[in-house]
């Protein structure tokens, strides 16, 4: 399945059939040899984009928690601000997890606000998508040109480098790579989609459902 630029463009609509008729898997053969076929899902999964990689906490840590999100998905920004910063607080500040974030934009606008916390520095770029999870209804409008370039300029970005940063093709089809092979490699169909060590959790899940999915590989 290809998604050209103009498709990409179109928003919404292009990108309603994420996953209908997607190559989920790896091959037919690969079926009959299922630690074969979870070794190479696992392999895929750990597999950076172009852009590479953002991410929290100790590289080492005994749990990887991977998020698709989209920035206006109204279930990711209710995520980020009720169960994240517990999980943030207790697990990923403490070592124990490292939690690793990508893009999986549902529209048009949803990229232009990834391409803006990519536009800055890495320090930048969680802060950037928290502060816009929290404002999203302010900039998941209608016109929302102005209200996101409020948010560029409080992240330190002058008028010229937000219009230069939403013209950079190479940022957009470095998230555009990552969308598409999550759809096509990952079965990732909706967002939030949780990966916990491998295993697919679909949905904002609470604090609880991702201790149960860690307990067995955080024991002393």
């Amino acid at each position: 399945m290809h998604i050209t630029r103009r498709e990409f463009a179109i928003g919404t609509g292009a990108l309603a059939f994420i996953g209908v008729g997607a190559a989920v898997g790896f091959s037919v053969a690969d079926s009959n040899h299922p630690v074969l076929a979870q070794s190479a899902m696992q392999a895929e999964l750990m597999k950076p984009g172009p852009l590479g990689d953002m991410s929290l906490g100790d590289e080492k840590a005994p749990v990887t928690i991977i998020e698709y999100a989209s920035m206006t998905c109204p279930h990711c920004a209710a995520f980020h601000e009720t169960t994240y910063p517990e999980l943030k607080k207790k697990y990923i500040d403490t070592g124990k997890v490292r939690f690793i974030f990508r893009e999986f934009p549902l529209d048009q606008l949803a990229a232009a606000a990834f391409m803006l916390a990519r536009c800055g520095d890495k320090e930048r770029y969680f802060p950037m998508v928290e502060t816009l999870f929290q404002q999203q209804r302010t900039w998941a409008v209608q016109r929302p040109l102005q209200p996101l370039m409020a948010i560029g300029k409080q992240a330190g970005l002058s008028e010229a480098g937000f219009n230069e940063c939403l013209k950079n093709q190479q940022v957009l089809d470095g998230i555009e790579d990552v969308r598409k092979r999550a759809a096509e490699k990952l079965n990732v169909q909706s967002t939030p989609t949780f990966f916990v060590n491998g295993k697919q959790l679909r949905g904002a899940a609470t604090l609880a459902e991702f201790e149960k999915e860690m307990a067995p590989y955080l024991k002393e």
